[in-house]
């Protein structure tokens, strides 16, 4: 049958000339997307190689004259490195080769003591900087718009649920103040993970410095901004990884939580907010009465992809000894997708919540769909003021209040027909309990540790 044929090359597509990020377009914003791209990802690997280069001058390695002119040469030709790539089956190989072709006989100089990981690991710290500063510019805005949904409903009382069920009053402002101080935090975590991978490596094969120097690193390192790795082998370590993309899971739960929260508020039973409706929009092509709040429920899913890319983040930081390649594929993937999605999440949940139409009078409405039960725990206590035994007293207002419930009477109503409650109580202390006021007595306190914080 004669020996089998190897087989084909596996060609690059004409997509992965243009952008190596796995995400679709339709979740990429332009700025973010231009980081994902091969030529900032070649850019990004020639930074680190011009750095490197420019250390080795200051100590006298390399010619002055070298320098100046790889500099002057080196260019990004990502279709000339592809085509190399197919043959050397290594992008590194493949990205120098066509570096020498245009600078000629200096690029000896270039990677000089260097293994791949010394230039990948450092250009991915510039990368995720990179992402990492945009997606903190998205929080920025996503917090004053939070900032600004909570003080101008401040005092617009809403029911507050508990399992669903109706509990006590809060107020619309005090909701999304909560959600505000939430992503601050957010925000701080996402800053500690992106000083986490703000580090890079000039170490060499095991991290030994067999043909380099910490010195050398450290001028190397200092011109692209980054921190030293103390300690790396012949990678970055991917716990600051791990801490970078868990950062971004939290956050994204954060997202989701508050978008579950908008889409129970946008049920027809509760409707207290809804999405904004643009002229021309349509909600389902069967129904054309449907306004749903598809902007929430997109949010929701995002945020289970940017989760679960971080549970691979979290996978990759078992590898073998100093280094094998087990990491590479994931991070291909979950580095541009993840940022990616990050920075869409963020801008979408922003555009959500500045185009929210919040309807403070069926907040009234449903407060009151549960008969004024929300009073019960104050019944409760001004019944043990006056020296009743807790379980007496408990026991009295829930008679009440299971009541109220089943005959859609007014609990208030009740209370004040019941002789032994009315008796002990009083006309005057009943008509303080029953002020819907009473529950945002300390509202200003909270707004201001909040905002103040």
């Amino acid at each position: 049958a004669g020996p089998l044929r190897p087989p084909p090359p596996l060609r690059p597509s004409p997509l992965r000339r243009l952008h190596e990020a796995c995400m679709i377009d339709r979740y990429t914003r332009p700025a973010m997307g231009r980081i994902w791209t091969l030529e900032n990802r070649y850019r990004a690997w020639l930074d680190v190689e011009l750095a490197v280069c420019e250390a080795w001058g200051e100590l006298g390695r390399v010619p002055a004259d070298a320098v100046a002119r790889i500099k002057a040469r080196a260019a990004i030709d990502v279709d000339r490195i592809l085509a190399i790539e197919e043959v050397t089956r290594h992008d590194v190989i493949a990205f120098l080769t066509s570096l020498e072709e245009k600078v000629g006989p200096e690029a000896r100089y270039i990677h000089l003591g260097c293994t791949s990981s010394d230039i990948v690991d450092t250009a991915n710290a510039l990368l995720l900087v990179q992402a990492g500063t945009l997606i903190l510019s998205d929080l920025d805005a996503l917090l004053a718009t939070l900032a600004d949904l909570a003080r101008r409903h401040k005092g617009v009382l809403c029911m507050g649920r508990t399992h669903g069920i109706h509990a006590e009053p809060t107020s619309f402002g005090l909701k999304m103040l909560g959600f505000y101080a939430e992503f601050v935090r957010h925000r701080e975590r996402v800053q500690a993970g992106l000083e986490s991978v703000r580090a890079g490596k000039i170490s060499g094969a095991v991290g030994t410095y067999a043909f380099l120097s910490p010195d050398l690193e450290a001028r190397a390192l200092a011109r692209l901004g980054l921190a030293v790795d103390p300690h790396s082998t012949q990678i970055v370590q991917r716990d600051r990884y791990a801490h970078f993309f868990t950062s971004l899971a939290i956050m994204a739960g954060g997202v989701e939580r508050l978008c579950v929260e908008l889409r129970h508020l946008q049920r027809t039973e509760v409707l207290e907010v809804e999405e904004g409706f643009a002229k021309g929009q349509k909600g389902s092509s069967a129904m054309p009465h449907k306004k749903n709040p598809i902007s929430a429920e997109n949010l929701c899913g995002l945020s289970r992809l940017l989760r679960s890319n971080a549970l691979a983040s979290l996978e990759d930081q078992a590898l073998w000894h100093e280094r094998d390649i087990s990491h590479s594929s994931v991070e291909r993937v979950i580095m541009p997708d993840s940022t990616i999605l990050a920075d869409y999440v963020l801008a979408r949940l922003d555009r959500l919540l500045r185009g929210l139409v919040v309807k403070p009078e069926r907040m009234r409405e449903n407060m009151e769909r549960s008969y004024g039960l929300y009073f019960s725990q104050r019944v409760l206590t001004a019944l043990i003021a006056t020296g009743l035994p807790r379980q007496q007293a408990y026991e009295a207002v829930q008679r009440l209040a299971m009541q109220s419930w089943e005959s859609r009477t007014p609990f208030p109503d009740l209370v004040r027909a019941d002789a032994a409650i009315s008796g002990r109580l009083g006309a005057e202390t009943l008509k303080d309990l029953f002020d819907p006021a009473y529950y945002l007595r300390y509202e200003d306190a909270i707004f201001e540790r909040v905002l103040a914080a």
